[in-house]
């Protein structure tokens, strides 16, 4: 597959370019899997084409949000990955994936491999979850992939969890 970053069983995790604009308008368009994210709904693909366009996290840090494909038919499911964040040099973990795919552990398997990658790959010492209370099933994920609470925080207007993990 091109532009691969990683495989898992099931899963290829890719560069995102332009050519994903219409799936990345389509996952944010649904409010249940924005409304814990703090961010609004693209205004049209024409709007996540020229966001996607205008992505720079793999450039400046070699790690981003990558779409994430099943490998058995190709299907988009949604995005997860790495993102660095230079004002606290942290790392953060994040996925997104469409309601139809929820609750099939495809969340959990992503975002382990993005753990594996950014410890063994870039040497990070520590990488972080950022998640609001109410998100239960965000919450299982991070607890799953065996990050731990650090602190809560508010965020997006409402109180916050921190997790983390260190490099074993």
């Amino acid at each position: 597959m091109e532009n691969c970053i990683l495989k898992t069983e099931r899963l290829y995790l890719r560069l995102m370019t332009p050519a994903d604009a219409h799936h990345a308008y389509e996952l944010n368009s649904d409010p249940e899997v924005i409304r814990y994210t703090g961010d609004d709904a693209f205004e049209s693909v024409e709007a996540a084409e020229t966001f996607l366009a205008n992505y720079k996290d793999y450039e400046k840090h070699s790690v981003g949000r990558w779409a994430v494909i099943r490998k058995e038919d190709d299907a988009w499911l949604g995005w997860c990955g790495l993102k660095y964040m230079p004002e606290t040099h942290e790392v953060d973990l994040g996925y997104r994936l469409h309601q139809r795919y929820w609750g099939k552990g495809y969340a959990t398997e992503a975002a382990k491999a993005c753990l594996v990658y950014g410890f063994e790959k870039f040497n990070y010492p520590f990488i972080i979850g950022r998640v609001l209370v109410e998100n239960k099933a965000s919450i299982k994920v991070l607890e799953n992939c065996g990050l731990k609470i650090v602190g809560e925080k508010s965020f997006h207007g409402a109180e916050g969890l921190f997790y983390r993990i260190d490099k074993p």
